[in-house]
């Protein structure tokens, strides 16, 4: 089975000169779903994790069945204002504007062996806010873990101190 026949491009989203990648379909089908799932879970060959950290939104959808599947805590990093507890942040550039996200200051603790799991890795902005969190709290992170990636967008120079894993690229 091929998961990214599961995956449809979508032009003009979320702007004009966008070709959004939707996984909702992936979502969508069970057999797709719980493939996806055996292959993130396999790039990790048996390293025992602690924490999964899943970037908002479209990062929450796979982390919380990474974490459920590694015996792991999920921790979900969330844009501005969305998280009730203290929190720490990091602003970051994507590929169509500035945003920042936030982490609570007690999701990670040190020395935690960290799964840091996105949808995409587009431009590497996004994932390398998430690095710096779970840096600044003493995680440790064993890899970055993407359903997909952009390769043309060259995001992986911004987190090439971390191993990297993506089940698609374009």
């Amino acid at each position: 089975m091929k998961i990214e026949n599961y995956i449809r491009d979508i032009q003009g989203f979320p702007k004009k000169e966008i070709l959004f990648k939707d996984i909702t379909p992936l979502l969508n089908d069970a057999i797709a779903r719980k493939e996806a799932l055996s292959i993130l879970v396999g790039s990790l060959n048996g390293q025992n994790i602690d924490k999964v950290v899943g970037a908002e939104s479209r990062g929450f959808f796979f982390g919380i069945l990474l974490a459920q599947e590694l015996n792991a805590g999920f921790v979900p990093v969330r844009k501005p204002k969305k998280l009730p507890y203290e929190i720490i942040s990091a602003s970051y550039e994507l590929e169509y504007g500035i945003d920042s996200l936030e982490m609570h200051t007690d999701a990670i603790k040190k020395g935690d062996r960290v799964l840091i799991h996105d949808d995409v890795l587009a431009t590497g902005g996004t994932a390398k806010a998430v690095c710096e969190l779970v840096e600044k709290l003493g995680g440790e992170i064993v890899q970055c873990n993407f359903l997909m990636e952009l390769s043309f967008l060259n995001g992986r120079e911004k987190i090439k101190e971390h191993p990297i894993f993506a089940a698609i690229t374009y």
